[in-house]
Formats: C-alpha cells, structure tokens, sequence
C-alpha cells in the first residue's frame, strides 16, 4: 500500500510517503510542510521537528499504523549544534517507544528553509 501526502515532490520524484507491505511500514524523508506545502516553523529547529513528526505520525495513521509501532527513526538536520532542541521534539514523541535513532548532519536538504528531515520504520506486531 502506497500512502501520499499531497506534496509536490512526490509525484516530481516517484516517492510515496509511505508504504506498507504487510506488517511494515516505511516512511520516507518527511520534513515540516503543512497540508499547503509551506514550511512550518521556518528557522526553528525545534518547530520542525515537532511539525515534521506529527507528519510522521499522519503517514503512519494512514498505513494502519501509529507511533508506537515504530522502531527506527533516521534524523537529518543541517545544524547538528541544535541537537537538543530536535531531540527534545524527538522524545516528546518517543520517551516511552524509545526506537532504534541515528542524527547526522547533512549539508542540506531539498528547501534551503528546512532544518530536519525525518525518517521512520514501523512494525506492526500481530495481534
């Protein structure tokens, strides 16, 4: 199952948000867009972070998943000075789940306005 967010780099790039095959779901870079595309909390680490997991957690929910499921996150950020300020958002969202992470700093993302970018992997176990 293929999920979409609406953006306009998925169909420009041949991506899907998300997809699940059978009790995995993987997601893809997410970064902090609203429904719109326009960048949330534009030059605030810690507002993008926070953004772009809810975006997460979207995709997830769409998939037939949430983020209790999910076992490892990838974090992008182009200041790794600015580490706790996006891993706070981080555990706000994961304190409990505690999955499998690895930040890196990267050069840059796709909008020069973008500070994080996301991944996530999720496990549906059976129930």
């Amino acid at each position: 199952m293929n999920i979409s967010s609406g953006t306009t780099w998925e169909p420009t790039v041949g991506y899907s948000r998300a997809v699940r095959v059978g009790p995995y779901v993987h997601v893809s870079g997410t970064t902090a867009t609203e429904p719109g595309g326009k960048i949330v909390g534009v030059g605030d680490a810690y507002a993008q972070a926070v953004q772009t997991l809810k975006n997460i957690q979207s995709a997830l929910q769409k998939a037939g998943a949430s983020m209790k499921d999910v076992v490892r996150t990838r974090i992008y950020v182009i200041n790794i000075a600015e580490w706790e300020k996006i891993g706070k958002a981080h555990g706000e969202f994961f304190r409990d789940i505690r999955p499998a992470t690895s930040m890196v700093q990267v050069s840059a993302l796709i909008s020069p306005e973008m500070l994080v970018e996301i991944e996530a992997d999720a496990y549906l176990a059976a129930k």
